[in-house]
């Protein structure tokens, strides 16, 4: 019998788990993000950030690998990165 921690993810914590968000290109976007993940994470390993910007280079992802500790620990990362006004989509 699954308890209703196994039924709420496939996931096993802690994991290495990349976070995407993409927004409008430009230093508030990346500012915002490392802002809001630091509030959740304490140390990002090297190498933890990767941009990508658009190919007329108007909108920048940015990706970047954590160590999540808990479906709820995603989910409070999510949350700030969904109100964040720089911030149009997050995966």
């Amino acid at each position: 019998m699954s308890t209703q921690h196994e039924e709420e993810t496939l996931f096993e914590f802690p994991c290495q788990f990349p976070i995407k968000a993409m927004g409008k290109s430009g230093p508030d976007l990346e500012g915002a993000v490392l802002e809001i993940i630091n509030r959740h994470v304490d140390d990002l390993s090297e190498g933890a950030i990767k941009l990508n910007a658009s190919k007329g280079g108007k909108y920048t992802s940015i990706t970047i690998t954590i160590t999540a500790q808990s479906k709820a620990h995603l989910d409070g990362i999510y949350m700030e990165l969904t109100r964040c006004e720089h911030v149009l989509y997050s995966i």
